[in-house]
């Protein structure tokens, strides 16, 4: 991201720029990032291990659980892309999660809330429901989830236990 914003103002960042941008990060997520509403009373219901593939680098997602109160859940069963080959949309940061969790991609559920997230876990074998309830999405995300393979999309979280019932049977 750093180079593309150099290629396009054609200026050079000051050298300490990628620190300073990622303090702001974990000063503003610390500050600011709220729970999905009913997220924890869903993770209360699914049983069995539980985990975060992200994206995002490790020290984001830890912050942004502790700031939920959402780690209790997940810890300390944290992953991110950085540390596989491919991130989103290849199946590479999935396969290797189920790998050390010592589980079968097709045993996966996968909640995500973007198209490669969900294209990535289609690919692993993985069962994606798409999630379109937060702050960030627009009017064509429910489409764009299942477009990318999403076996069904929710909008609210308290609708994850019937469509776990509905698509596995749980």
């Amino acid at each position: 991201m750093m180079a593309d914003v150099e290629a396009a103002t054609k200026r050079k960042l000051p050298e300490n720029f990628a620190t300073t941008l990622a303090a702001a990060t974990m000063k503003r997520l610390r500050a600011e990032v709220q729970a999905t509403a009913h997220v924890a009373h869903a993770l209360t219901w699914l049983r069995g291990p539980k985990c975060v593939a992200s994206s995002s680098p490790l020290d984001r997602v830890r912050v942004s659980l502790e700031t939920t109160g959402l780690l209790r859940f997940f810890d300390p069963y944290l992953f991110s892309a950085n540390d596989v080959p491919r991130g989103k949309p290849a199946p590479d940061l999935f396969l290797d999660v189920a790998a050390k969790m010592r589980v079968q991609p097709a045993d996966c559920l996968v909640v995500e809330d973007s198209p490669a997230g969900v294209a990535a876990a289609h690919a692993a074998g993985m069962v994606p429901i798409g999630f379109i309830g937060g702050t960030h999405t627009g009017p064509n995300l429910g489409a764009y989830l299942t477009n990318a393979g999403a076996r069904a999309v929710i909008a609210d979280m308290r609708a994850l236990k019937s469509t776990v019932v509905a698509l596995r049977g749980w």
